[in-house]
């Protein structure tokens, strides 16, 4: 069993997004463990990440004036934190994903894209993500 954790989850503390669903990925770890497992289980996040680099990027990213998490009531009693998106010049979002606790926590992370933007926009998207960020995270 692995466990991808998505971005909308019950707001438990009021903290950030990022913040709680680390908390989650290290309670399930110390469960996991503690259940007797002996070998390691993979845990995955999600996340919209967009690296402005050319005008395409900024015309359909670059205007966004939601830079943090959104809060929610699913129903009258449930209050949910969907996570933000990213999206900022190369360097920018390589500060900004240094500070997602859950990205460091997790064996991987899944890019979500804009589907209805076409296949190959999402390679461009995806490319982006692997020239301009990825190797000043150390990411493979």
């Amino acid at each position: 069993m692995n466990v991808q954790s998505s971005t909308l989850k019950d707001d438990e503390t009021g903290e950030p997004f990022h913040v709680q669903q680390a908390a989650q990925i290290r309670a399930f770890r110390a469960a996991w463990k503690e259940a007797g497992h002996t070998r390691e289980p993979r845990v995955s996040v999600s996340r919209s990440i967009f690296a402005l680099v050319d005008d395409r990027d900024r015309a359909y990213f670059g205007h966004s004036s939601v830079e943090a998490d959104q809060v929610g009531f699913i129903d009258e009693k449930t209050r949910a934190i969907f996570g933000r998106s990213y999206a900022a010049e190369p360097h920018i979002l390589v500060q900004q994903l240094k500070k997602d606790e859950a990205i460091a926590e997790a064996d991987t992370l899944l890019l979500t894209v804009p589907n209805q933007l076409g296949v190959s926009y999402n390679v461009h998207i995806m490319e982006a993500i692997l020239t301009h960020v990825a190797p000043a995270l150390g990411w493979r």
